[in-house]
C-alpha cells in the first residue's frame, strides 16, 4: 500500500527514515515528505503551500495511508477535507486535528519570520523519556526553523465529506483513554464528528519514529492490511 508520512514541527522527511525502510521491508511503499519551507529554506512558505505540496503527493499515490505526525496531524485532516474520496485512512501520530479557524501550531513565538526549535526543555516528561543522549541529539540537530506562515496559518475546513474517512490515533505519550476522555469534554470537535475512529496504544514519547521506528511501523502496516 501507499503510505504519505508527514513529519511535524521543525522536522523534514529524513525524520522517517528508519520508519519507512521498514514499512518497505514489511511489502509497502512509503514516501517521507519534506514540506515547503523546510525543504528549501524558504521562510516566506506557508500553511497552503505546505497543503499543496502534500496533496501532490497524494495525488500521485494509489489511494493511500496518510500518517500526519503531532502538528501535522492537521495537516492530514487537511487532506482529509480536500481528497475525502482519495485516501484510505488517516492516522494521526502523537496529535490531533485542528477545528476550522483555529491557527495550526500557535505555540511558539515566531522570531525574524520563523519558529526555531526550543530545545527539549519545553518536552520534559512523557514526550521526550525514551529519548536517550545521543536520539536527542541527533533530531536537534536535523531540526530545521518553521516558517511562520506555518505556524500561524489559520486552518480551514470546508468538505464535511472528511467525517467519513477512517481516522487511527496512534496513541504514544498519552493513552487511548485520555483520548476518548478529550473528546467526551469536547476538546476535539473534529475527531467528535468523525464516523469511524480507532485507537493505537503506542508505548514511546511523542517521537516514536526516533525511538521504536520498527513498532511504528508495524502498527502502520497493521492500519495498512
Amino acid at each position: 500500500m501507499d503510505l504519505i508520512l508527514i513529519p511535524g514541527m521543525w522536522l523534514t522527511g529524513s525524520a522517517w527514515d528508519d520508519t519507512a525502510d521498514a514499512l518497505r521491508r514489511l511489502g509497502h511503499r512509503p514516501t517521507s515528505l519534506t514540506l515547503p519551507g523546510l525543504a528549501d529554506g524558504r521562510a516566506d512558505a506557508t500553511l497552503d503551500d505546505q497543503l499543496s505540496a502534500a496533496l501532490e503527493a497524494v495525488d500521485a499515490a494509489d489511494r493511500p495511508l496518510v500518517v500526519g505526525h503531532s502538528a501535522a496531524s492537521s495537516l492530514a485532516w487537511l487532506i482529509a477535507d480536500r481528497r475525502p474520496d482519495a485516501v484510505a485512512r488517516i492516522a494521526l501520530v502523537g496529535g490531533f486535528p485542528a477545528a476550522d479557524g483555529e491557527t495550526y501550531f500557535d505555540v511558539f513565538p515566531v522570531q525574524d519570520g520563523v519558529v526555531p526549535f526550543p530545545g527539549w526543555e519545553p518536552f520534559e516528561g512523557p514526550d521526550t523519556a525514551d529519548l536517550d543522549t545521543a536520539t536527542r541529539d541527533r533530531l536537534a540537530a536535523e531540526t530545521v526553523p518553521v516558517p511562520g506562515g506555518v505556524a500561524t496559518g489559520v486552518v480551514r475546513l470546508t468538505d464535511e465529506r472528511r467525517y467519513d474517512v477512517p481516522v487511527t490515533l496512534v496513541c504514544p505519550e498519552f493513552s487511548p483513554e485520555d483520548v476518548k476522555g478529550w473528546i467526551a469534554d469536547g476538546d476535539l470537535p473534529e475527531l467528535d464528528r468523525a464516523r469511524d475512529v480507532s485507537y493505537v496504544d503506542l508505548d514511546s514519547g511523542h517521537w516514536p519514529m526516533a525511538s521504536c521506528a520498527a513498532a511504528l511501523a508495524q502498527a502502520l502496516a497493521d492500519l495498512a492490511r
